[in-house]
């Protein structure tokens, strides 16, 4: 069991195995994660937000607010925007059952043994997807509650072996379409690395997801990338973001130089400007002014 405190957010999470829980202070925090197992939430309380970034192939952006006794299954391999709150007055307390390739191999395994899994089913286009209330919900997080606290100790492994038993007959239940998303063991094909930059440069990622989400090892997308820039990743982003904040101000499309800043992918403003400035010979505010 691992126990950790995110720095300064008074986020607490306690982590089993594959399950792990959240609890967070009154307040909000906000992180763009790029999930790289399925996962099944539970919300005890508070509010979480999951905003979905369109994919540029016409896939628009979606948003789902989840609050108590709600409980959803997001694919892994998408990008989303994760807003964790308090909710009247409830601080954030979730719960969070990931299911990693081992578990679901072993799982596919043993469920077409016993002919339990739906057949000529498509791979489902949905990334986030509600899980109806119910008996079965309430009877899989109830037991899971208590071991917020410390007092309660630690799960046994036959109680988390059933809860991730549970997790993935709930999905499995709620659309036998999913099933295809879990059971996909193929690794990605390469794909085109412009592509994908161009897609999500302003996302926050580091270059071993960027990678790995382009089919790569990480030696083999900077020998790639080599091919179609004579940047490097990291200079090719700054300057790429660097661009559309540019256009941003340029066009008055952002109201203060913090919009454009953050909008684009950068986190701190005063590296924001310098960077504006070394590039273009005049700082964002000067454009912000004159547009």
């Amino acid at each position: 069991m691992e126990e950790r405190k995110a720095e300064g957010s008074g986020l607490q999470v306690r982590r089993y195995a594959d399950i792990f829980m959240a609890a967070y202070a009154p307040g909000a925090v906000s992180c763009t994660a790029r999930n790289h197992t399925h996962i099944l939430v539970y919300m005890y309380g508070g509010e979480l937000e999951i905003r979905e970034a369109g994919d540029g192939d016409g896939a628009e952006a979606t948003t789902r607010t989840l609050h108590r006794g709600d409980c959803a299954f997001v694919r892994r391999d998408i990008s989303v925007q994760l807003t964790k709150r308090s909710y009247y007055g409830m601080p954030f307390k979730a719960v969070f059952l990931g299911f990693t390739p081992r578990f679901l191999r072993d799982s596919h395994t043993r469920l077409h043994r016993a002919g339990a899994l739906p057949e000529g089913v498509r791979r489902s286009r949905v990334n986030v997807y509600p899980i109806r209330r119910g008996a079965a919900v309430d009877a899989l997080f109830s037991e899971l509650e208590p071991y917020f606290s410390e007092e309660a100790g630690v799960p046994s492994d036959a109680l988390l072996a059933e809860k991730m038993d549970a997790g993935l007959r709930l999905i499995l239940d709620a659309d036998p379409e999913v099933c295809a998303s879990l059971f996909d063991f193929v690794k990605p094909w390469k794909i085109n690395i412009m592509d994908f930059m161009e897609k999500h440069f302003m996302q926050e990622m580091s270059l071993e997801e960027m990678a790995l989400y382009t089919g790569r090892s990480l030696s083999a997308f900077k020998r790639d990338f080599s091919t179609f820039s004579a940047l490097s990743p990291q200079k090719w982003l700054i300057q790429r973001r660097l661009r559309a904040a540019y256009d941003m101000l340029a066009a008055g499309a952002a109201a203060r130089v913090s919009d454009a800043c953050y909008s684009v992918g950068f986190k701190n403003i005063s590296h924001f400007s310098r960077a504006f400035r070394d590039f273009y010979g005049t700082t964002p505010a000067s454009l912000l002014r004159h547009a």
